[in-house]
């Protein structure tokens, strides 16, 4: 994902609700109408806020007029702000997976249902192509714990995992020696590409490639000292602030794990977040965010409905 520029203009912002319905694992998009700017390009259905109103009350309204259905349920996602010729615009996306009615272009438009893994429609509206990355990723963000039950028997909970449509594996384990890890790493890498799970390694860009894994997983220090995204596929990183969540998104991150939420057993007392500050961060990013501390798979549609992309967990992921 391209480095985010959250611009600073004297020009008005237009703030616009963009809608991501979900149905089956696909994704609707839509054309726009012949006769407005950029007509016939493809776009998440939404439109602009009126005077007054907040972005999840025009997305109700405009999911209403252009597809004539009633929302039931619409999580904030990511804001995502671009600058047209025309408009600077913030848009705030939503993942929408309850309403009523079947979605009819209301409009004149062209309706196309997607799955991530589609050629995406063109032309596309630039400020929508970065969301069809993120609609990549799974819900569960799986955290390594080779060191608390040993390798062997870490993979054979691995392999459980994967079987169970796990699809995205962070390799951590800092404790272990670097032959070890790098070993670890080659095969957390191999059992999970043999099921189609992506793989992260918390290290170096070296070991990324050594291991052949997917992309590289920054810690808060990392990314506080990096000036520049590294040359990964894909980046994610470990944000404990705002500030270090801005640097994240500044850095071109592809998505961040914010913690803790919850108290966790292995730092008890440790001051956390909550789910209300965790959502006023979260449904300000630009990226999509994991919800880290406390997790449990019971917990996904909670932290979805405040603002989360999914949840990351360690013991959980395994058991």
């Amino acid at each position: 994902m391209r480095p985010t520029r959250r611009v600073n203009m004297t020009q008005d912002v237009l703030v616009v609700a963009a809608g991501v319905l979900l149905r089956d694992r696909r994704f609707l998009m839509a054309s726009r109408p012949r006769g407005k700017v950029y007509g016939g390009y493809w776009e998440f259905p939404g439109g602009k806020a009126e005077a007054g109103e907040t972005p999840r009350t025009a997305l109700i309204r405009e999911l209403a007029e252009e597809l004539g259905i009633e929302v039931v349920r619409a999580d904030p996602w990511i804001v995502r702000e671009h600058l047209y010729p025309h408009a600077h615009v913030r848009l705030h996306f939503f993942r929408v997976s309850a309403w009523c009615g079947e979605p009819h272009p209301h409009e004149g438009q062209r309706l196309a249902w997607l799955a991530p893994q589609d050629a995406p429609p063109e032309p596309m509206l630039p400020a929508n192509g970065p969301v069809l990355r993120a609609l990549s990723l799974p819900p569960i963000y799986a955290i390594t714990q080779a060191e608390s039950w040993g390798v062997d028997a870490f993979l054979a909970r691995l392999d459980a995992a994967l079987d169970q449509g796990l699809k995205l594996v962070q390799v951590r384990d800092k404790g272990l020696p670097e032959a070890a890890r790098l070993s670890l790493s080659r095969e957390v890498v191999r059992r999970a590409h043999a099921r189609g799970a992506r793989v992260l390694i918390n290290g170096s860009v070296s070991m990324c490639q050594e291991a052949g894994a997917d992309g590289l997983h920054l810690d808060s220090g990392h990314l506080m000292q990096l000036t520049a995204r590294p040359a990964v596929d894909w980046l994610g990183a470990s944000c404990h602030s705002l500030q270090e969540l801005r640097k994240a998104e500044a850095l071109g991150a592809d998505f961040v794990m914010l913690s803790p939420v919850l108290p966790t057993a292995s730092h008890p007392g440790e001051a956390t977040l909550g789910w209300d500050t965790f959502a006023a961060w979260a449904q300000t990013s630009a990226v999509p965010v994991y919800a880290l501390g406390g997790m449990r798979p019971e917990l996904l549609d909670e932290a979805q409905r405040h603002g989360a992309h999914g949840i990351a967990m360690l013991r959980g992921a395994w058991s």
